[in-house]
């Protein structure tokens, strides 16, 4: 008789077959559109015990079994002061899906529990931080986060509505702290709807946040009736997709094509330019 295939081998059989075009070739897109991986690279997966990093996880590791050429990978896991449970999650998840992940401590939501101004800003520098330092530690040059295509589109709407601002997430970073280091974005073009069916289609359970303070601002949000930032542009945009139903796509292709002619001041490289330079 024909065995019972494991959980494992069910997702990477429908990232091959059912989310193959959705998933994978997004992924694969990525990857080859914006030059993300080159041979003999070393990459640390961050894996954050989330959705978007835990699918991350197995898209790479079907892409490595493909082996076009050869790259090295590190599942990575930060444990910046998880509770016991989340932490267990985390394992059985990773065990569940076959993930071998190399598992490091740091006092982090201690250390950013108590700061009044931006915590999460400076959670997630740190957290960067951390990541870097530990991946070079293991021999890897890059680490890969799993920052999505909304991710994308909602920091661009962030910056102009939030920051008076226009910039964008970019798919691949150089450090500017941890010399040969590089950070790369792979699910760049893999929309989060597309994650959450494919997590629900395998009755799949990851970490929402496991953050002490964002647990704790989500209890007040929901009694004050408050929501981040990030939440009120995500609704933002999802009305105004009701309209248009090309908003999403105008957004992401909108820093594509900025036309500097009619710009009245940038950045470039740190220096300010103002159009009256050359008017």
């Amino acid at each position: 008789m024909e065995r019972e295939k494991t959980k494992a081998e069910l997702v990477e059989e429908s990232i091959r077959k059912r989310f193959h075009k959705e998933l994978f070739s997004k992924f694969a897109k990525a990857i080859n559109d914006y030059d993300l991986i080159q041979k003999n690279d070393r990459i640390a997966v961050c894996i954050s015990g989330g959705k978007d990093s835990m699918v991350m996880a197995k898209l790479f590791q079907e892409l490595k079994r493909h082996n076009k050429f050869p790259f090295e990978l590190t599942f990575l896991v930060m444990d910046p002061g998880y509770h016991p449970a989340n932490r267990l999650k985390l394992e059985s998840n990773a065990a569940l899906l076959q993930v071998p992940i190399t598992v490091f401590e740091s006092e982090i939501f201690d250390a950013v529990y108590d700061v009044k101004k931006s915590p999460c800003y400076l959670c997630a520098r740190m957290r960067r931080g951390h990541l870097y330092s530990k991946a070079r530690e293991l021999g890897c040059n890059k680490i890969a986060l799993g920052h999505h295509y909304d991710d994308v589109i909602e920091t661009i709407l962030m910056g102009m509505l939030y920051g008076g601002q226009i910039q964008t997430m970019m798919p691949k970073l150089h450090s500017t702290n941890f010399q040969g280091m590089e950070l790369i974005r792979p699910l760049y073009l893999v929309r989060e709807e597309t994650i959450k069916r494919f997590r629900d289609y395998h009755e799949l359970e990851f970490l929402q946040c496991a953050c002490r303070f964002t647990e704790e601002c989500a209890a007040n949000a929901q009694n004050n009736q408050e929501l981040s930032k990030r939440i009120l542009v995500k609704n933002l945009i999802a009305q105004m997709k009701k309209e248009n139903p090309f908003v999403e796509s105008n957004i992401f292709k909108s820093v594509e094509n900025v036309n500097l002619d009619t710009v009245v001041a940038y950045k470039a490289r740190g220096t300010r330019h103002h159009f009256l330079e050359e008017y």
